[in-house]
């Protein structure tokens, strides 16, 4: 029928566009997933149509409503509520997010990862926040089966996000040396990993543990991903940046470690994924973003990830929150929001340092725990000595009225949703339900 054959049309001009790319950087084609070779923006049919529509006087091309007025079918109850004008809160997005605000966010990396500095970036791709960025990149670079190398404390949601939704494979490696990121399990890691392909997922700061590497470590990490590169290696690094920008020690790393990673070598892809959702403190809001750079990149080859990405978007989600969007773009062009970001960072700050001071200070406590690395985002671990976590988390929860994660002998606290006065209390009685535990056991 009609619209097969105009599918038929865009795959073709697709992979017209595909095989060029391919010409300017090779390595990319032979790093997408099956999924990933296949995938298209659909830019003739309905969207051609509609995009040639778009300005007509009489447009009865787009899926959506309108008032006698011409502008969007709204509900008072709901448009009285949004101080924006309706066209930025009830229409559809594009698939490829408000143009906007991707160039603001593009301006936003390089600003804050001066490092990325003179380095070809795609344009990023606006995400329904960084889960499904991670789920994208999945769905881009991953077949089943691949093996994803991750440190062996992770956020737990990577396994169904690669592992069940994709049928990959996570292969963890150490975590840390002592009070250091394990630079040399990682090298093991990435060394001996089978095959040519390897997918790598760099998360900092560090969900469980609120770990970022110092400088030397970053410089490390890149050294030993360019030695594996420069042996043949194809590396796909995914950047998992939700909680960047909260450094709380002078010594750790200000910068993502995409920073160190771009322009790195021919061979290895780095994919950014970032967002609003915690750098901006709207996690309801669902917007992230997705962004790409490998060394000699061309234009033509940015814009086939571009529109692989915003195909794989619009095959799923169709398109991210048009209001969300236009919210976050009033609020980076108003005039307090530099100095508002400022003492929120300053608040959570003061709360790691009080979580640092108890600690530090409270050294009865190391008979029962004793804390992971930590420095930066929102969590700290304490390491359990000879006590079960899920037997001092129900202590916990049924005689303190207070809640954590257990991860086997791993404490997780999110000191970030603690006020000041809560903290203190919070460190008291997990000592208290660890000498209990110990006496019940």
């Amino acid at each position: 029928g009609l619209k097969k054959e105009q599918l038929r049309y865009d795959r073709i001009g697709h992979h017209i566009i595909d095989r060029r790319s391919q010409e300017d950087n090779p390595v990319l084609y032979k790093m997408l997933s099956e999924r990933g070779r296949g995938i298209f923006f659909p830019r003739r049919g309905l969207m051609k149509q509609s995009m040639e529509a778009k300005g007509t006087a009489i447009n009865a091309t787009i899926g959506m409503a309108s008032e006698e007025d011409g502008s969007p079918m709204r509900l008072s109850s709901l448009g009285e509520r949004v101080q924006l004008p309706p066209e930025k809160v009830f229409t559809y997005s594009t698939s490829y997010g408000n143009p906007d605000l991707r160039k603001q966010w593009q301006q936003f990396i390089v600003e804050k990862n001066p490092g990325s500095k003179g380095a070809k970036l795609t344009m990023p791709v606006v995400t329904s926040a960084l889960t499904h960025g991670l789920s994208l990149s999945g769905y881009l670079f991953i077949n089943p089966e691949d093996k994803l190398l991750l440190p062996d404390l992770f956020w737990e949601n990577y396994s169904l996000v690669f592992e069940n939704a994709y049928g990959g494979e996570i292969v963890p490696y150490s975590f840390f040396n002592g009070e250091s990121f394990n630079t040399a399990e990682f090298e093991k890691a990435v060394v001996h990993s089978d095959g040519d392909k390897i997918v790598l997922v760099l998360n900092f700061p560090n969900n469980p543990t609120g770990y970022t590497p110092s400088v030397s470590e970053m410089e490390e990490i890149a050294a030993v991903i360019k030695r594996a590169a420069e042996r043949g290696k194809l590396i796909t690094v995914l950047v998992d940046d939700a909680y960047f920008g909260l450094i709380y020690e002078e010594e750790t790393a200000k910068e993502s470690v995409f920073s160190w990673l771009c322009d790195l070598h021919e061979n290895v892809l780095t994919v950014k994924l970032d967002g609003a959702t915690k750098e901006d403190f709207v996690w309801g809001f669902r917007i992230g973003f997705i962004t790409y750079n490998t060394k000699g990149i061309t234009e033509r080859s940015c814009r086939v990830l571009e529109e692989k990405t915003a195909g794989a978007l619009r095959g799923n989600i169709s398109n991210c929150s048009q209001l969300s969007q236009n919210l976050l773009l009033e609020a980076f062009k108003a005039p307090g929001y530099a100095e508002e970001k400022r003492e929120k960072f300053s608040l959570l700050k003061s709360r790691y340092q009080l979580v640092r001071k108890i600690i530090t200070e409270k050294t009865e406590y190391k008979k029962y725990f004793e804390p992971l690395p930590f420095n930066s985002g929102y969590f700290m671990c304490l390491k359990l000595k000879g006590l079960d976590g899920d037997k001092v988390r129900r202590i916990l929860l049924e005689k303190y009225n207070i809640g954590i994660i257990a991860l086997g002998d791993l404490l997780r606290t999110a000191y970030s949703a603690l006020t000041l006065k809560q903290i203190p209390e919070l460190y008291e009685n997990i000592y208290k339900a660890c000498r209990e535990a110990e006496k019940n056991a």
